[in-house]
């Protein structure tokens, strides 16, 4: 049975749907309680019953990022600043190698986050 999350990865192109794709099982790895689904048409995670952070692709460089729902509260020295009120944004390149540690620092900065609220 596909997935609903499934089908989004599917309708995206290449390269960016391997670069999601990547992500997703990064995200997936951190915490077996992490959970995925589409919200506001994305890849959204929880964690704990709270929204950790969401894949999506910028439309005006159609490149993937990662939003983390609690960014702003994060400072995190990678995190791009958004006029969001919470999120912050890590920007991907899907031409060249992902930044494995930088993106598990970002993730692993959210989850601690969510663990002490």
């Amino acid at each position: 049975m596909v997935k609903e999350t499934d089908t989004y990865y599917l309708n995206i192109s290449e390269p960016n749907r391997c670069t999601l794709l990547a992500l997703r099982d990064v995200i997936l790895d951190l915490d077996e309680t992490i959970i995925e689904f589409l919200k506001h048409k994305i890849p959204c995670f929880e964690y704990g019953g709270k929204v950790f952070c969401y894949l999506w692709i910028d439309k005006e460089t159609n490149k993937p990022c990662i939003l983390m729902q609690e960014g702003k509260k994060l400072n995190h020295l990678d995190l791009e600043k958004t006029k969001h009120k919470q999120i912050e944004i890590f920007r991907i390149n899907p031409n060249e190698d992902l930044p494995i540690k930088k993106i598990i620092s970002v993730l692993n900065t959210g989850l601690e986050f969510l663990k002490k609220e």
